[in-house]
């Protein structure tokens, strides 16, 4: 397993949250999710996914990750 927290910009309701939430949590691999206003800590499995694909889920859903 392995973790990463990342930083996220336009996020500005609760509403953004839950989308964030969403779509990192339908990344497959993905075993939890902690997503806040600006951030979001996951944990998945190395083996099946990876930042990168993480990264991509948060971009499609419309928001931008800060490396």
């Amino acid at each position: 397993m392995a973790e990463i927290t990342l930083k996220i910009e336009g996020m500005s309701c609760q509403h953004c949250v839950m989308h964030v939430k969403k779509a990192v949590d339908g990344v497959s691999g993905v075993s939890s999710s902690d997503v806040a206003i600006g951030s979001a800590k996951v944990v998945y499995d190395d083996s099946k996914t990876n930042k990168d694909r993480i990264v991509r889920a948060i971009q499609v859903a419309g928001y931008e990750v800060i490396q």
